[in-house]
C-alpha cells in the first residue's frame, strides 16, 4: 500500500501494519512519519526496540541474528532501519525478513528520497506487499500555506489566506521554521483564529537565504523572491563579493553558451558544451532564453563594475545594483547602455 505521510494516521487509527517504508526530501515530514508509525507500535505494545543504520559497511548478518533471536520477556519489538543509500546488499535481507513474517515483530525502514527505479526495487515492493511505502515529499513555497492552514486547523486554530501567505513567506522554504511559529501561535490564538496583523507582530523572519537557491530563482525569472532574497541576504550580513562570484560564474556561461546558440547550436547543447551540470541546465536554459549575447557582455560589465563598489574602488551602492541587475537578469526591464552602472563615481 501506497501513501502519502498526510494519510498516515488516519490509515494507522485503522490498522497497523507489519512493515513500513518511510521515505522522502523533506526531513521533517520523514521524522513525523516515522515518528507516527513508533507511537502507534507502542500503543499496540511493541515495547522494544531495536535501531540500525545502514550504511555502505553495515553487515546484514547483524539484522537475520536481531531477527531470529527471541526475547527473554517475549516482548513485542520494532526493528527500525535507518538507509543512507540503496541497501548494500540490494535489499535482500529486508525481503528475506519479511518472507518470515513474525507476528511480535515490526518492521520501520526510514531512508531519503527514493527515486523512480529505487522505488521499484524487489525489497520496496515487498514491504509494500505486506506494509505501506510512505512518501513525504517536500512541501513546495505553492503549497506552503495551505499546509500551514491544515497545521493550525489541526490544532484548532483557524488562520485566514493571508495570514497564511504571510507566513509562508517569512519562513520560505523552511518547513521547520514553519511549524516552531505554527506551535507558538497556537498558544497566542487565544479566541482560535488568527489574523495577518497578529501573526506580523508574532513571526519572527526565518527565511534560508541560500546563495544558489537565489541564483537559482533569478535564472528561473522569479523576480518577486529574487528582490525579497536579495534584501534577506543584505539584512542578514552576508558578503556581497562571494555571491558576485557565484552569479558571474553562471552569467559567463550563459554568455558563452548564447553566443554558440546564435551560431545556430541547440540551447541544452551549447550549455553542456560550456560545463553546465545536468542538475542546473533547467534554470540556466530558462535564462539563456530571455538575454541575448549583447545584453549578458553588458550584464557582465555592470557585474565588474559591482565588483569594484564591493572592493570600495568605485563609490556606489553596490547591493542596490546588484537587486537592478538580478532584476533585469530574471527579465524586469533589461539594463540599456543609458542605464548601466559602470563609471568610477
Amino acid at each position: 500500500m501506497k501513501i502519502y505521510a498526510d494519510k498516515l494516521a488516519a490509515t494507522l487509527r485503522g490498522q497497523l501494519l507489519p512493515a513500513y517504508l518511510v521515505s522522502g526530501d523533506e526531513p521533517l515530514l520523514v521524522q513525523e512519519a516515522a515518528d507516527a508509525v513508533r507511537s502507534a507500535a507502542r500503543g499496540a505494545d511493541y515495547s522494544q526496540r531495536e535501531l540500525f543504520h545502514c550504511d555502505a559497511g553495515f553487515s546484514w548478518e547483524t539484522l537475520y541474528h536481531e531477527a531470529s533471536a527471541l526475547s527473554l520477556f517475549a516482548n513485542r519489538k520494532i526493528i527500525e532501519l535507518r538507509l543512507t543509500g540503496k541497501p548494500s546488499d540490494k535489499g535482500e535481507a529486508i525481503t528475506e525478513l519479511l518472507a518470515r513474517p513474525n507476528p511480535d515483530q515490526l518492521l520501520l525502514v526510514v531512508a531519503g528520497k527514493l527515486d523512480k527505479s529505487q522505488l521499484n526495487a524487489g525489497w520496496v515492493k515487498a514491504i509494500d506487499a505486506v506494509g505501506a511505502v510512505v512518501q513525504a515529499p517536500a512541501v513546495t513555497a505553492a503549497q506552503l500555506p495551505r499546509f500551514i492552514q491544515q497545521r493550525l486547523k489541526q490544532a484548532g486554530v483557524s488562520v485566514n489566506e493571508e495570514a497564511a501567505a504571510l507566513l509562508a513567506e517569512r519562513v520560505e522554504g523552511n518547513l521547520l521554521a514553519a511549524v516552531q511559529e505554527i506551535e507558538k501561535l497556537k498558544l497566542l490564538a487565544n479566541d482560535g483564529h488568527i489574523d495577518a496583523q497578529t501573526l506580523s507582530n508574532v513571526v519572527a523572519d526565518s527565511a534560508r537565504y541560500n546563495t544558489w537557491e537565489f541564483i537559482d530563482r533569478m535564472l528561473l525569472g522569479d523576480t518577486q523572491a529574487v528582490a525579497r532574497s536579495l534584501r534577506g541576504m543584505r539584512a542578514e550580513g552576508v558578503e556581497l563579493l562571494p555571491l558576485l562570484w557565484a552569479i558571474g560564474r553562471d552569467l559567463r556561461s550563459l554568455a558563452q553558451a548564447a553566443e554558440l546558440t546564435e551560431r545556430g547550436m541547440a540551447s541544452e547543447a551549447a550549455l553542456s558544451k560550456v560545463g553546465v551540470w545536468s542538475s542546473r541546465m533547467a534554470p540556466m536554459k530558462r535564462a539563456l532564453q530571455r538575454n541575448r549575447p549583447a545584453q549578458l557582455r553588458m550584464y557582465l560589465h555592470q557585474l565588474a563594475a559591482i565588483d569594484r563598489a564591493a572592493k570600495g574602488i568605485r563609490h556606489s551602492d553596490g547591493w542596490q545594483e546588484l537587486l537592478t541587475l538580478t532584476l533585469a537578469l530574471a527579465g524586469t526591464a533589461p539594463l540599456t547602455p543609458a542605464t548601466i552602472k559602470t563609471e568610477l563615481s
